[in-house]
């Protein structure tokens, strides 16, 4: 592994299992984990992003989740940020900082390093939602295609969040998203063992997404939404309400569409979320896969895991 610490990367699609294979080599090995997850940093938001339970987190410490408001933004320079500390303080206690998630825009911008992107400035964001509002979304994608070509492609027309921000960057610094990208930050000072997991069909996983959303219904999610929705000071732009699941619950709470649609859509939402992640896996360097339906991938991870350890010690 060289003179730098040793560092591990469980990333994968949602309802891949990675939480389970995290928790397993927890129990075999001195790691801590540190969750990659833009959904897991918000307080009272537990059910419908499958955070650990109470009981699972007592076993097994996450960092860098319930760290704010929903109604607050978390950005990647952010979670980088808090990532390296957290990292760095389980290296000094000896052990292997483990980060698991699927959220892999966070995960290039540790294992990169970040470009000098301006802060995000909340008038100027505030004129792109009122110029969306009466524009339209499409509007706007059109207008990064003709100053940022090479953004505007990689940026859906649906995804408002990254579009804002491709806009906002530009309305700031007077450049583009991707000539600011060009220039890197710091790269992350460690050795990285990087793993993938995802069940060999994709037939399974959508079986598993929709499994996994009717069991957030069963154990509260309309209720853990409504709480939001009841609040407020909560609306479905901000980022948290845009999350999967909680987006299409939203709606429903607003009347604008009905039970089974808005379960129809939250499970049709996951399933393009996780075809988004996959895609960023397939082109990710340097990935070991595991199967999730692979009864030894478990002890694969562990194996691997052990002997790059080991060789630190040597």
């Amino acid at each position: 592994m060289g003179t730098k610490p040793p560092a591990i990367f469980l990333m994968g699609p949602t309802a891949s299992g990675k939480t389970g294979l995290a928790m397993e080599l927890c129990r075999q090995l001195p790691c801590d984990i540190i969750s990659v997850d833009s959904a897991l940093v918000y307080k009272g938001m537990n059910i419908g992003t499958a955070k650990p339970t109470a009981e699972e987190l007592a076993a097994t410490p996450h960092r860098l989740i319930d760290l704010i408001d929903p109604r607050e933004a978390y950005s990647a320079a952010d979670f980088r940020r808090d990532a390296l500390a957290a990292m760095a303080e389980s290296t000094k206690a000896g052990r292997i900082p483990l980060l698991v998630g699927g959220t892999m825009l966070y995960f290039k911008a540790l294992l990169e390093g970040l470009s000098p992107l301006p802060s995000a400035d909340p008038d100027v964001r505030a004129g792109i939602e009122r110029e969306a509002a009466e524009r339209g979304w499409q509007a706007l994608h059109q207008q990064l295609a003709a100053i940022d070509p090479v953004a505007a492609a990689r940026i859906h027309p649906n995804d408002p969040q990254r579009l804002s921000r491709a806009l906002e960057v530009f309305r700031i610094s007077g450049k583009t998203l991707t000539e600011l990208t060009e220039s890197k930050g710091d790269p992350l000072p460690y050795k990285v063992l990087q793993f993938a997991i995802a069940p060999a069909e994709r037939a399974e996983l959508h079986r598993r997404i929709a499994e996994r959303f009717q069991l957030m219904l069963e154990q509260g999610f309309e209720q853990e939404v409504r709480a939001l929705y009841q609040r407020g000071d909560l609306h479905p732009d901000l980022p948290s309400i845009r999350c999967v699941g909680y987006r299409q619950m939203w709606d429903y709470l607003a009347g604008n569409v009905g039970y089974d649609e808005m379960v129809q859509r939250g499970i049709a939402a996951t399933r393009q979320l996780a075809k988004r992640q996959l895609t960023w896996l397939r082109g990710w360097p340097g990935l070991i896969w595991l199967d999730t339906d692979d009864k030894d991938a478990g002890r694969q991870l562990v194996d691997r895991v052990q002997r790059a350890w080991r060789q630190t010690k040597e």
